[in-house]
């Protein structure tokens, strides 16, 4: 299995892409750190299944939101799987919200939880990654992030942050943590509730993801070439490009 014994701490793991991400690197042989703010059910079963592949998992809880905790995230991984070797920024806020109707306190969510939370994160594990250690960081973005449009503007204006800090921190914590993003297209409906009729019409190619796409993705991104690093892989059908 090609994360044999790896540790992987995934944030939003409990529900949708997330609990597929944390499920897929399992039955690769990682054991899994998953991190929920409110979906506790759904993460305790997702670890039960992660369990019940022979791996370990563990849960936990916290409003990515709340930056001053952020820190103990990584320290717990360290501790109760007995160290950590990537880190999978998964959670986001996900609303369609135009420049009209965005309030302060919309914006200052999305960039807490899609931005400066997979910051604070990467900074502390990169400070508790052991010298003689290398390790992974994935960040989850959108095709939105590289075409940004008049709709979900705090959610596309963080990823496409996101997309630049991928940049920024492929440079800073080179040789030791290999550091890409994975811009997503139509993979699941959206969680908001908004319409999705069109959105496979505007894709080249004119179906929506399967889910084991998006994982096989990141398993390459967590066990392929060290020297990759720095990119930013659209699984995405091709919707960036039009």
């Amino acid at each position: 299995m090609e994360l044999m014994g790896r540790r992987i701490l995934i944030t939003g793991g409990a529900r949708r892409v997330g609990r597929a991400l944390a499920l897929a690197v399992a039955q690769a042989g990682a054991d899994v750190a998953i991190h929920y703010s409110k979906s506790m059910e759904e993460a305790q079963k997702a670890a039960e299944e992660i369990l019940s592949l022979g791996r370990k998992a563990i849960i936990i809880q916290e409003d990515l939101q709340n930056t001053g905790n952020l820190e103990n995230i990584i320290d717990r991984v360290f501790n109760e799987l007995g160290g950590m070797d990537a880190l999978v920024n998964n959670a986001a806020i996900f609303e369609d919200l135009k420049w009209m109707e965005t309030s302060f306190q919309d914006w200052d969510r999305h960039l807490k939880v899609n931005l400066t939370a997979p910051f604070f994160l990467s900074q502390a594990f990169a400070k508790k990654l052991p010298e003689n250690e290398h390790g992974r960081i994935i960040n989850i973005l959108d095709w939105r992030a590289l075409r940004p449009a008049g709709d979900h503007i705090p959610y596309t204006i963080s990823k496409a942050a996101l997309a630049a800090l991928t940049k920024s921190l492929a440079v800073s914590f080179a040789p030791r943590i290999a550091v890409n993003g994975l811009a997503l297209g139509a993979v699941l409906p959206p969680g908001d509730g908004s319409d999705f009729s069109q959105i496979i019409e505007k894709v080249p190619i004119k179906r929506w993801a399967n889910l084991s796409e998006v994982t096989e993705a990141v398993i390459f991104l967590l066990s392929g070439p060290e020297y990759i690093t720095g990119e930013i892989i659209h699984v995405d059908g091709g919707r960036h490009l039009v």
